[in-house]
């Protein structure tokens, strides 16, 4: 991708995320916090894990430090949601070259939320809508999620 195609990509992205925002506030997330919290109500630790990044680098960490929550917490005893959006939506793509993990922390318990937004805009720029991986779901903005997340007490990070 050439230099100014990576810029115009961006352009619309923050332009997709700073436009939609009053639509967000009548447009709820897809699964409520509050369900995401029953979901494990026996959790010690509640991590929002914020990817924004589209290189490779940056989701194999965050990846490890889901690992290393879980490893450290045990399954049942922390809730995880991966937020992506932006760049870092490419994470969830099906051929991503991470997407094995992806499963395999999903498999765990993890959940990854996919930002409506940010699919939106790709999907304008690439002319098609692209595939995500089946774990993935859709919310409709990703730091909206973020912020409902900490509200509900979650720790937010952006490894």
């Amino acid at each position: 991708m050439t230099h100014n195609k990576k810029r115009a990509v961006m352009a619309a992205l923050m332009l997709a995320l700073m436009g939609a925002a009053p639509a967000l506030m009548a447009n709820p997330a897809a699964e409520p916090v509050s369900q995401a919290v029953q979901d494990k109500p026996f959790a010690v630790a509640r991590v929002a894990l914020q990817i924004s990044d589209g290189g490779g680098d940056k989701q194999q960490l965050l990846l490890n430090v889901a690992s290393n929550l879980l490893k450290f917490y045990g399954a049942d005893k922390v809730d995880i949601e991966v937020v992506a959006f932006g760049p870092g939506l490419r994470l969830l793509f099906k051929n991503n070259a991470l997407a094995d993990q992806v499963q395999s922390l999903s498999a765990e318990g993890v959940r990854f939320s996919a930002c409506d937004n940010t699919l939106a805009a790709m999907t304008k720029i690439l002319g098609h809508t692209p595939e995500l991986s089946p774990v993935a779901r859709i919310v409709p903005a990703g730091i909206v999620r973020l912020v409902e997340l900490n509200k509900a007490g979650y720790f937010v990070s952006r490894p």
